[in-house]
């Protein structure tokens, strides 16, 4: 499995050897000892979620309150999504900034982000499905949102899909109503990126598990 770390810090790219024949594939999706020692602490499995959406849906920008947060480990079992991954830590070098992976049916990349991280996902195909693995449960009253066509995050959605036909955007109420990053960080919203990284030392290392 190849790993390559993303722009910002806490998150990675993680890609897969394929062993293909006439009776179809086989990969290793998910490798703890390869994800541990990339992330340097344990990764707790407490929750797998899956999504399925038609071409357009845009998930996110969603993260949740360190502590606990939600560390995830994303990747598509069907069709193709652009992934989002925005560092909203505030005081964070990298503060602000996103970086992209495509997560297709083809090459089966998945992506980690680290608590404190925000997430979203475009899909490109009609009934793409989105699994995650994720370190915490669904806390509702600690999720939250960003809007993710603030332009302040300079996010540049694809505006076709993987067959080449243009893509009618669909987000939820919830995400559409969502603050701007600005508006997030004045309201004390975002999680502080020295909380976020004190809480992370606090880990147990992958050594004593």
């Amino acid at each position: 499995m190849d790993v390559r770390p993303l722009c910002i810090d806490g998150a990675w790219e993680f890609t897969p050897v394929l062993h293909g024949d006439d009776r179809g594939l086989f990969l290793e999706a998910f490798k703890a000892d390869v994800v541990e020692a990339t992330i340097g602490h344990r990764f707790d499995l407490a929750q797998v979620s899956s999504s399925v959406s038609a071409a357009g849906v845009l998930r996110g920008v969603h993260f949740a309150d360190v502590p606990p947060g939600q560390a995830k480990y994303v990747q598509a079992a069907a069709g193709a999504f652009l992934d989002v991954i925005v560092d909203l830590r505030v005081g964070s070098p990298t503060f602000g900034r996103h970086d992209t992976v495509l997560l297709d049916d083809v090459d089966r990349r998945a992506v980690y982000l680290a608590e404190g991280l925000g997430h979203a996902l475009l899909s490109l195909a009609d009934g793409s499905t989105v699994t995650y693995l994720c370190s915490a449960g669904y806390n509702p009253s600690g999720e939250h949102g960003i809007n993710p066509m603030d332009p302040a995050l300079g996010i540049d959605w694809p505006t076709v899909g993987r067959d080449g036909t243009p893509l009618d955007y669909v987000m939820s109420g919830k995400d559409t109503a969502a603050p701007s990053l600005a508006q997030a960080q004045e309201s004390g919203l975002l999680p502080q990126y020295d909380a976020v990284a004190a809480y992370l030392a606090d880990r147990p290392s992958r050594e004593c598990r």
